[in-house]
């Protein structure tokens, strides 16, 4: 039972230097430069004149770099166990690297295209990338109200565009699906001009109705989208000072308690040891 128990205390030793070693920022900056060197290898695989000359050393790189990533995968999930399937961005990474293990032959031949997926483990190797990613995260259920927004103003421009220039211009405004995307093109300034001038052409006074709604799409509706993000990141980052602030807090306290525990265990010590003096006097005494 002793020697179980010994293995069992070994093992978590062991787990546990594995994890300091994992979280050091050494390892973290060494897997970073391993991500960014297979974004390299993976753009330098879409040109035809490098894969005729290196395409053998490319690939061999990019599965020297997979087996790396798996083995690191692997060295997590025996550090953290099971905290490492609690934690989203692990999820994450362990779905990156093993679609990169699927079969890439045949029918499946276009799963090649998605190793590239494996430049998003930045994302959760990176702070400062993962805090953007949670804060667009936790800002999707603001954004419910601002996209119903849209759709609503989407939904009533393009009615009145069939209505307005569906016979004039049926390729752009014919039905209201092909409204919906010419609107959404103009939204992102896809040939605005060229479309406008063409229903002017028409309509003299259809830019009355093209700029108020290039004005409130573009610039009113999308920007409410930013605010929103922006407030997600900036709430994130209060939380995350006040939780920093709080374990501070209770830290300095644990101190503090700890050395005044400290200070009561050496007064009674002393105070135990001056009865001993005053006993040993009194019996010299006596």
């Amino acid at each position: 039972m002793q020697e179980v128990l010994t293995r069992a205390d070994q093992g978590v030793d062991t787990r546990a230097r594995l994890a300091r070693v994992i979280l050091s920022p050494l390892f973290q900056r060494t897997v970073v430069g391993l991500i960014l060197l297979n974004a390299v290898t993976l753009g330098l695989e879409t040109s035809n004149v490098v894969m005729a000359s290196w395409g053998g050393l490319l690939l061999a790189i990019d599965r020297v770099l997979l087996v790396i990533f798996t083995a690191e995968i692997a060295l997590r999930i025996y550090a953290f166990r099971g905290r490492f399937f609690r934690d989203p961005w692990g999820i994450f990474d362990l779905l990156v690297v093993g679609i990169a293990w699927l079969p890439a032959t045949g029918p499946l031949s276009v799963l090649r295209a998605l190793r590239v997926l494996r430049v998003l483990r930045l994302v959760s190797v990176v702070p400062s990338l993962r805090n953007v990613v949670e804060a667009m995260l936790a800002a999707l259920p603001g954004m419910g109200s601002i996209v119903l927004l849209m759709l609503l103003i989407f939904y009533v421009a393009a009615v009145m565009a069939v209505k307005l220039f569906g016979g004039a211009m049926p390729e752009q405004f014919g039905d209201l699906g092909t409204a919906f995307f010419t609107l959404f093109q103009l939204m992102a300034m896809d040939d605005f001009g060229n479309v406008v001038r063409e229903a002017m052409e028409h309509s003299p006074l259809a830019w009355l109705f093209f700029i108020p709604f290039s004005v409130v799409a573009t610039f009113v509706v999308l920007n409410l989208f930013i605010g929103v993000i922006v407030e997600s990141i900036q709430t994130l980052r209060e939380q995350r000072e006040s939780a920093d602030a709080a374990a501070a807090q209770v830290a300095t306290e644990a101190a503090r308690s700890e050395a005044h525990l400290d200070a009561q265990t050496l007064l009674t010590e002393i105070r135990a040891l001056r009865a001993e003096v005053r006993e040993l006097r009194a019996a010299r005494q006596g």
